[in-house]
Protein backbone atom coordinates (compact mmCIF):
# COMPACT_ATOMS: atom_id res chain seq x y z
CA UNK A 1 0.00 0.00 0.00
CA UNK A 2 1.40 3.38 -0.98
CA UNK A 3 2.03 6.13 1.55
CA UNK A 4 0.07 9.38 1.10
CA UNK A 5 1.31 12.40 3.05
CA UNK A 6 -1.73 14.59 3.68
CA UNK A 7 0.28 17.01 5.82
CA UNK A 8 2.48 17.87 2.82
CA UNK A 9 -0.62 19.24 1.08
CA UNK A 10 -2.02 20.80 4.28
CA UNK A 11 -5.11 18.62 4.12
CA UNK A 12 -7.30 18.25 7.19
CA UNK A 13 -8.15 14.55 7.58
CA UNK A 14 -11.30 15.53 9.47
CA UNK A 15 -12.74 17.70 6.67
CA UNK A 16 -12.44 15.44 3.67
CA UNK A 17 -15.19 15.53 1.05
CA UNK A 18 -17.50 12.59 1.66
CA UNK A 19 -18.28 12.13 -2.03
CA UNK A 20 -16.02 12.99 -4.97
CA UNK A 21 -17.31 12.79 -8.55
CA UNK A 22 -14.93 12.89 -11.52
CA UNK A 23 -15.44 13.58 -15.23
CA UNK A 24 -12.51 11.67 -16.70
CA UNK A 25 -11.78 13.69 -19.84
CA UNK A 26 -8.82 13.75 -22.22
CA UNK A 27 -8.10 10.10 -23.04
CA UNK A 28 -8.52 10.60 -26.80
CA UNK A 29 -6.43 13.76 -26.88
CA UNK A 30 -3.69 12.06 -24.86
CA UNK A 31 -3.48 9.30 -27.47
CA UNK A 32 -3.65 11.67 -30.46
CA UNK A 33 -0.81 13.78 -29.07
CA UNK A 34 1.33 10.63 -29.10
CA UNK A 35 0.22 9.42 -32.52
CA UNK A 36 -1.63 6.47 -30.99
CA UNK A 37 -5.13 5.07 -31.61
CA UNK A 38 -7.73 6.65 -29.33
CA UNK A 39 -8.36 3.36 -27.54
CA UNK A 40 -4.78 3.47 -26.23
CA UNK A 41 -5.68 6.68 -24.43
CA UNK A 42 -8.53 4.86 -22.72
CA UNK A 43 -6.17 2.04 -21.76
CA UNK A 44 -3.79 4.59 -20.25
CA UNK A 45 -6.74 6.16 -18.43
CA UNK A 46 -7.40 2.82 -16.73
CA UNK A 47 -4.08 3.16 -14.90
CA UNK A 48 -5.25 6.49 -13.55
CA UNK A 49 -8.51 4.92 -12.38
CA UNK A 50 -6.57 2.30 -10.44
CA UNK A 51 -4.37 4.97 -8.86
CA UNK A 52 -7.24 7.24 -7.85
CA UNK A 53 -9.44 4.42 -6.53
CA UNK A 54 -6.56 3.17 -4.38
CA UNK A 55 -5.77 6.69 -3.15
CA UNK A 56 -9.37 7.46 -2.23
CA UNK A 57 -9.53 4.24 -0.24
CA UNK A 58 -6.32 5.07 1.63
CA UNK A 59 -7.27 8.69 2.30
CA UNK A 60 -10.70 7.76 3.61
CA UNK A 61 -13.05 9.08 0.91
CA UNK A 62 -16.40 7.32 1.35
CA UNK A 63 -17.86 7.68 -2.17
CA UNK A 64 -16.18 8.06 -5.55
CA UNK A 65 -18.29 8.35 -8.72
CA UNK A 66 -16.58 8.10 -12.11
CA UNK A 67 -18.18 9.17 -15.40
CA UNK A 68 -17.23 6.05 -17.32
CA UNK A 69 -19.42 6.00 -20.44
CA UNK A 70 -22.07 8.62 -21.16
CA UNK A 71 -25.33 8.29 -23.06
CA UNK A 72 -23.81 10.61 -25.65
CA UNK A 73 -20.87 8.24 -26.12
CA UNK A 74 -23.18 5.90 -28.03
CA UNK A 75 -22.99 8.44 -30.89
CA UNK A 76 -19.28 7.84 -31.41
CA UNK A 77 -18.08 5.70 -34.34
CA UNK A 78 -19.19 2.09 -33.97
CA UNK A 79 -15.59 0.87 -33.99
CA UNK A 80 -14.71 3.08 -31.02
CA UNK A 81 -17.85 2.11 -29.09
CA UNK A 82 -17.06 -1.57 -29.60
CA UNK A 83 -13.48 -1.05 -28.49
CA UNK A 84 -14.62 0.80 -25.36
CA UNK A 85 -17.13 -1.90 -24.45
CA UNK A 86 -14.52 -4.62 -24.98
CA UNK A 87 -12.06 -2.74 -22.79
CA UNK A 88 -14.76 -2.29 -20.14
CA UNK A 89 -15.52 -6.02 -20.26
CA UNK A 90 -11.85 -6.88 -19.76
CA UNK A 91 -11.62 -4.56 -16.80
CA UNK A 92 -14.67 -5.97 -15.07
CA UNK A 93 -13.01 -9.40 -15.12
CA UNK A 94 -9.53 -8.19 -14.24
CA UNK A 95 -10.33 -5.68 -11.51
CA UNK A 96 -12.98 -7.57 -9.53
CA UNK A 97 -10.56 -9.67 -7.40
CA UNK A 98 -8.43 -6.64 -6.46
CA UNK A 99 -11.43 -4.42 -5.69
CA UNK A 100 -12.96 -7.12 -3.52
CA UNK A 101 -9.65 -7.74 -1.76
CA UNK A 102 -9.41 -4.01 -0.97
CA UNK A 103 -12.93 -3.97 0.52
CA UNK A 104 -14.33 -1.72 -2.25
CA UNK A 105 -18.08 -1.81 -2.84
CA UNK A 106 -19.02 -1.26 -6.50
CA UNK A 107 -22.32 0.02 -7.90
CA UNK A 108 -23.31 1.03 -11.42
CA UNK A 109 -25.72 3.76 -12.50
CA UNK A 110 -27.15 4.56 -15.92
CA UNK A 111 -29.36 3.02 -18.57
CA UNK A 112 -27.67 -0.33 -18.14
CA UNK A 113 -30.35 -2.07 -20.22
CA UNK A 114 -28.70 -0.57 -23.33
CA UNK A 115 -25.52 -2.56 -22.68
CA UNK A 116 -24.94 -6.01 -24.23
CA UNK A 117 -26.18 -8.91 -22.13
CA UNK A 118 -22.68 -10.23 -21.38
CA UNK A 119 -21.74 -6.86 -19.85
CA UNK A 120 -24.90 -6.69 -17.75
CA UNK A 121 -24.12 -10.12 -16.33
CA UNK A 122 -20.59 -9.04 -15.41
CA UNK A 123 -21.94 -5.87 -13.81
CA UNK A 124 -24.40 -7.87 -11.69
CA UNK A 125 -21.61 -10.21 -10.64
CA UNK A 126 -19.36 -7.33 -9.54
CA UNK A 127 -22.17 -5.72 -7.54
CA UNK A 128 -23.10 -9.02 -5.89
CA UNK A 129 -19.53 -10.01 -5.00
CA UNK A 130 -18.71 -6.60 -3.46
CA UNK A 131 -22.14 -5.93 -1.94
CA UNK A 132 -21.10 -6.37 1.69
CA UNK A 133 -17.75 -4.58 1.46
CA UNK A 134 -17.39 -1.65 3.85
CA UNK A 135 -14.57 0.44 2.39
CA UNK A 136 -14.74 2.89 -0.50
CA UNK A 137 -18.05 3.01 -2.37
CA UNK A 138 -17.06 3.12 -6.05
CA UNK A 139 -19.90 4.17 -8.37
CA UNK A 140 -19.40 3.76 -12.13
CA UNK A 141 -21.71 5.80 -14.37
CA UNK A 142 -22.18 3.72 -17.54
CA UNK A 143 -24.57 4.58 -20.37
CA UNK A 144 -25.37 7.48 -18.06
CA UNK A 145 -26.90 10.89 -18.59
CA UNK A 146 -28.17 13.31 -15.97
CA UNK A 147 -31.23 14.26 -18.03
CA UNK A 148 -32.01 10.60 -18.72
CA UNK A 149 -31.81 9.87 -15.00
CA UNK A 150 -34.39 12.57 -14.29
CA UNK A 151 -36.66 11.36 -17.10
CA UNK A 152 -36.44 7.79 -15.81
CA UNK A 153 -37.17 8.95 -12.25
CA UNK A 154 -40.24 10.93 -13.34
CA UNK A 155 -41.54 8.00 -15.40
CA UNK A 156 -41.21 5.71 -12.37
CA UNK A 157 -43.22 8.18 -10.31
CA UNK A 158 -45.89 8.47 -12.98
CA UNK A 159 -46.10 4.69 -13.24
CA UNK A 160 -46.73 4.51 -9.50
CA UNK A 161 -49.49 7.10 -9.80
CA UNK A 162 -47.85 9.80 -7.70
CA UNK A 163 -49.73 13.10 -7.87
CA UNK A 164 -47.38 15.40 -5.97
CA UNK A 165 -43.59 15.38 -5.83
CA UNK A 166 -40.90 17.29 -3.95
CA UNK A 167 -37.11 17.44 -4.15
CA UNK A 168 -36.57 14.77 -1.48
CA UNK A 169 -38.94 12.40 -3.22
CA UNK A 170 -37.09 12.77 -6.52
CA UNK A 171 -33.87 11.59 -4.86
CA UNK A 172 -35.62 8.34 -3.91
CA UNK A 173 -36.27 7.57 -7.58
CA UNK A 174 -32.78 8.23 -8.91
CA UNK A 175 -30.61 5.32 -10.05
CA UNK A 176 -28.83 5.03 -6.68
CA UNK A 177 -30.99 6.68 -4.00
CA UNK A 178 -28.46 6.01 -1.22
CA UNK A 179 -25.73 7.97 -3.01
CA UNK A 180 -25.11 11.29 -1.20
CA UNK A 181 -24.78 14.50 -3.19
CA UNK A 182 -21.18 15.09 -4.34
CA UNK A 183 -19.17 17.50 -2.22
CA UNK A 184 -16.49 17.92 -4.89
CA UNK A 185 -16.62 17.40 -8.65
CA UNK A 186 -13.37 17.24 -10.66
CA UNK A 187 -13.08 17.59 -14.42
CA UNK A 188 -9.82 17.00 -16.25
CA UNK A 189 -8.48 18.15 -19.67
CA UNK A 190 -9.37 21.82 -19.40
CA UNK A 191 -13.04 21.74 -20.38
CA UNK A 192 -15.28 23.98 -18.26
CA UNK A 193 -18.63 22.23 -18.42
CA UNK A 194 -20.64 19.56 -16.61
CA UNK A 195 -21.53 17.42 -19.65
CA UNK A 196 -24.82 16.07 -18.34
CA UNK A 197 -23.27 14.46 -15.24
CA UNK A 198 -25.26 14.12 -11.99
CA UNK A 199 -27.31 17.20 -12.87
CA UNK A 200 -29.82 16.92 -10.04
CA UNK A 201 -27.23 15.98 -7.42
CA UNK A 202 -24.67 18.79 -7.93
CA UNK A 203 -26.77 21.84 -7.01
CA UNK A 204 -24.25 22.82 -4.30
CA UNK A 205 -21.24 20.76 -5.31
CA UNK A 206 -17.84 22.47 -5.38
CA UNK A 207 -16.28 22.32 -8.86
CA UNK A 208 -12.58 21.94 -9.61
CA UNK A 209 -11.14 22.01 -13.14
CA UNK A 210 -7.65 21.13 -14.34
CA UNK A 211 -5.96 21.12 -17.75
CA UNK A 212 -4.26 17.83 -16.93
CA UNK A 213 -5.45 15.04 -19.25
CA UNK A 214 -6.98 12.07 -17.46
CA UNK A 215 -4.16 9.59 -18.24
CA UNK A 216 -1.71 12.05 -16.61
CA UNK A 217 -3.91 12.73 -13.56
CA UNK A 218 -2.43 11.27 -10.39
CA UNK A 219 -2.82 11.30 -6.62
CA UNK A 220 -1.00 14.64 -6.32
CA UNK A 221 -3.66 16.30 -8.48
CA UNK A 222 -6.43 14.71 -6.41
CA UNK A 223 -4.81 16.10 -3.27
CA UNK A 224 -4.55 19.57 -4.80
CA UNK A 225 -8.28 19.43 -5.57
CA UNK A 226 -9.09 18.37 -2.01
CA UNK A 227 -6.85 21.11 -0.61
CA UNK A 228 -8.65 23.70 -2.73
CA UNK A 229 -12.00 22.29 -1.63
CA UNK A 230 -11.06 22.67 2.03
CA UNK A 231 -10.17 26.33 1.50
CA UNK A 232 -13.67 27.17 0.30
CA UNK A 233 -16.60 28.27 2.44
CA UNK A 234 -19.73 26.24 1.68
CA UNK A 235 -22.82 28.30 2.45
CA UNK A 236 -25.51 26.34 0.56
CA UNK A 237 -27.35 29.57 -0.26
CA UNK A 238 -27.21 30.87 3.31
CA UNK A 239 -24.59 32.72 5.33
CA UNK A 240 -21.32 31.30 6.53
Amino acid sequence: MKNINLEKYEIDKNRLPRHIAIIMDGNGRWAEERGLPRIEGHRAGVETVRDIVESCGIIGIKYLTLYTFSEENWRRPLSEVRALLNLFSELLDKELPELHKNNVKVNFIGRLHKLPGYLRRKIRKMEEVTENNTGLNLVLAVSYGGRSELVDAINKMLKEGLKRINSKLIFKYLYYPELPEPDLMIRTAGELRISNFLLYQIAYTELWFTKVLWPDFRTEHLLLAIKDYQQRVRKFGGLA
